[in-house]
């Protein structure tokens, strides 16, 4: 094992004494029950191959229709359509001189 010092708020040596105390513990093993607990359960970075395979299925499923974005309104061809609808909004654009 490796020493190590850590710092921990009154409200938690507090808590963490009486715990060891009900359990007949030293507080250095539930420190170490805490981290054990904590590193397994904790989410776990996606590899670099993760989360390309998972951008590559998002893209599928928009290519494929499973998947179809669209405004407020229901429109799916805001991107294509943006200066369309501008105009519609707002009037003819005028050019600045």
């Amino acid at each position: 094992m490796v020493r190590m010092m850590v710092q921990l708020t009154e409200e938690q040596v507090k808590a963490l004494k009486e715990l060891a105390k009900a359990r007949k513990t030293p507080v250095a093993k539930l420190v170490r029950e805490s981290v054990a607990q904590y590193i397994v359960t904790s989410p776990k970075e996606m590899t670099h191959e993760e989360k390309r395979q998972r951008a590559l299925e998002f893209i599928r499923q928009i290519e494929e229709g499973e998947i179809q974005f669209h405004d407020i309104e229901g429109k799916t061809d805001i991107s294509t359509n943006h200066d369309k609808y501008l105009a519609e909004i707002y009037g003819t654009w005028k050019k600045s001189s």
